[in-house]
């Protein structure tokens, strides 16, 4: 589905970041994963090489809330690669604190990575999609976009952002082919999921119609849709894979 295609997914070392590097490198792309650390990227690269060529996949550490670092980074895949033809903003940080706890020093480390970093990957890579006559963008949002959560303010803030800037994105980039569109994913069973003990994970999950939590390789599958041309004509979407959860 991706074949010829080249991807950048930031928070791609774990979690739905690593799913989606997975996904997409066996749909025939070439991925950039960007991580937070050297050795959190090396250690993905070198699990992703056991499946898949080496030539196929880099790895980078950038700092996303600096837009410099970004856009030497991007350059860094058109010269190895040739051209962008997807990124994926998908790191991020969550928070659970009440509000009269809630250090503004962690209100804006949550609003820099969330959304002043998906800022800067958008505007790093529309010089590059222009170029090749499009592109698609697709953005990490999250379930408590639709409705908040109880507490950690920052977090639904900065997802609320998140879809504010994809459907406005869209609308802007249109004329040059470019899609924009997000995923909101719901409860799903990555590291910190899997950490929490299997009573506390079945009781999330019975507040899930579905009656389950989701599993990393079911939200890459929306990226995966969204990346490739089977979504021609779709842009400023927001894509809930939460099973159906409700507030």
């Amino acid at each position: 589905m991706l074949k010829n295609k080249v991807a950048v997914i930031t928070g791609g070392t774990r979690g739905i970041g690593y799913a989606i590097a997975e996904l997409f490198l066996k749909n025939g792309a070439k991925v950039a994963v960007l991580g937070s650390r050297k050795e959190t990227v090396d250690a993905a690269l070198s699990k992703l090489c056991q499946q898949f060529d080496s030539a196929d996949m880099m790895g980078m550490y950038p700092d996303l809330t600096d837009y410099a670092a970004v856009e030497a980074a991007f350059a860094d895949v058109k010269a190895q690669f040739g051209r962008i033809d997807i990124l994926v903003n998908n790191a991020g940080i969550s928070a659970r604190e009440p509000i009269e706890a809630y250090d503004p020093e962690a209100f804006k480390k949550i609003m820099d990575l969330n959304v002043t970093a998906v800022f800067n990957g958008c505007k790093a890579v529309v010089p590059a999609m222009k170029e090749i006559g499009g592109g698609s963008i697709i953005n990490t949002s999250s379930m408590v976009a639709k409705f908040g959560q109880q507490s950690g303010v920052g977090y639904p803030a900065s997802k609320f952002a998140v879809n504010g800037m994809t459907q406005s994105l869209a609308r802007e980039l249109g004329k040059y082919n470019i899609r924009v569109n997000a995923v909101a994913p719901g409860v799903t069973r990555t590291d910190m999921v899997a950490a929490l003990p299997e009573e506390m994970v079945a009781r999330v999950a019975a507040c899930i119609p579905m009656g389950r939590v989701g599993e990393p390789e079911e939200v890459a599958n929306a990226f995966l849709f969204l990346a490739s041309d089977m979504a021609s004509y779709i842009s400023g979407a927001v894509l809930a894979v939460d099973g159906a959860t409700v507030n």
